[in-house]
């Protein structure tokens, strides 16, 4: 699945297979929540956009449309026409955040849905059978997200019933593995996605520890004797101080296996993502580039640029006059900053391209240095320098 081409220091590079494709690494996954990207961006879009990966939303798409719906409708890579790798999260942190009235227990999460209000419930078994019903390429284990900082105990315990939650987890993926491979015909899917969806779906499993590195130590290291096909650290970028992010990035990634994908989940800036490259780190994903964009902000190969601000009210230079994006090509800040004013939804579209051709750009860029040898160099020149805000003109 995942193979190792050339380090950098730790910055790594390499290529991740997949039954709907190869994937560079290390690369940014396009968030599109309810199987969409926010922004009205397409899946047509997309392949324009450089995307390599799509992440949909296991606890969004559970409540509506319905996982079965989908699963009806072919799967997620028919029903929102993307033939290309998807990975989908178990719902894990929306339930965590998201979701009122929670109640844990060893079984897993009762909860309210945050649209109408009903009782429903998620553990182990039901992510998985969600995830499956999905269709997607690469899954994540479900794990309890706790709040940073929490009490030492608190978290010690989390991490227990995390653990056994990733069991359970395992257990109903061989459950789920032995259906599939036994499924002869299904309604809406040719044999060629038949097939596909026969290979075997990558179970990720997901470190957590809060701030306390002994902990996250002790949890990288339980889960990684379940020798699983990847490893996430999650819980990160919820609260704590980038230094301590950082912190507990460079405390773990020793203890993760150097043959197996490593994800850092939620995260984030590119200069985060520079920075956690850096530190080991081969998978992002993150709502940033398409959130900041519906509100006016993108990011440059000089900085980021709030394109409501009165100076680019006569501006007729591109987003960035070294990107190549459509946008780009096509428009300028003058034109974009008067559709955000008018509040035409044109307006979001075209800053939302813009940001994510930039993230997928920003990582054809590391992998080319980490093959250069150049990544040091290249950490040095960007990562600050894409944190600044553009003084107006």
């Amino acid at each position: 699945m995942f193979k190792l081409l050339k380090t950098n220091n730790y910055a790594r590079r390499g290529v991740l297979t997949t039954p709907h494709g190869i994937i560079e690494t290390p690369f940014f996954m396009n968030v599109g929540t309810c199987a969409a990207i926010k922004g009205g961006i397409s899946s047509i879009d997309l392949q324009e956009l450089k995307c390599q990966i799509e992440l949909c939303n296991t606890y969004h798409l559970h409540l509506r449309p319905s996982s079965e719906v989908i699963r009806d409708c072919g799967g997620l890579h028919k029903f929102m026409n993307w033939n290309k790798p998807i990975l989908t999260d178990s719902g894990g942190f929306q339930v965590f955040s998201l979701a009122t009235l929670r109640k844990i227990t060893e079984d897993g999460v009762h909860f309210a849905s945050h649209i109408d209000g009903r009782r429903l419930f998620i553990g182990p078994e039901e992510s998985m059978q969600i995830q499956y019903n999905l269709g997607a390429d690469m899954i994540m284990a479900f794990d309890e997200c706790i709040e940073n900082p929490s009490p030492y105990e608190y978290v010690e315990k989390s991490c227990e019933r995390t653990t056994r939650w990733l069991e359970r987890c395992i257990t109903e993926v061989e459950k789920l593995e032995n259906i599939k491979k036994s499924q002869k015909t299904t309604s809406n899917i040719d044999e060629t996605e038949l097939l596909k969806m026969q290979t075997k779906t990558a179970l990720f499993g997901i470190n957590q520890g809060g701030t306390y590195p002994d902990l996250r130590i002790k949890h990288m290291q339980d889960i990684v004797k379940l020798n699983l096909p990847g490893y996430a650290i999650g819980g990160l970028a919820v609260g704590e101080s980038m230094d301590d992010m950082y912190r507990i990035i460079e405390t773990v990634t020793p203890y993760m296996p150097k043959d197996k994908p490593r994800y850092l989940m939620g995260v984030g800036t590119p200069s985060n993502i520079i920075e956690s490259v850096a530190r080991g780190i081969d998978m992002f994903d993150c709502v940033m580039p398409s959130r900041n964009a519906r509100h006016g902000t993108v990011f440059t190969w000089s900085g980021i640029l709030h394109l409501k601000n009165e100076c680019y009210t006569r501006d007729c230079l591109p987003l960035d006059e070294n990107c190549s994006c459509p946008t780009c090509k096509n428009h300028t800040r003058a034109y974009i900053r008067h559709l955000f004013k008018s509040n035409e939804q044109l307006a979001g579209r075209l800053a939302v391209m813009h940001n994510l051709y930039f993230y997928n750009e920003l990582m054809e860029k590391i992998r080319e240095n980490i093959e250069n040898d150049t990544f040091s160099d290249f950490r040095e020149k960007y990562s600050e320098l894409l944190s600044r805000k553009i003084a107006g003109r």
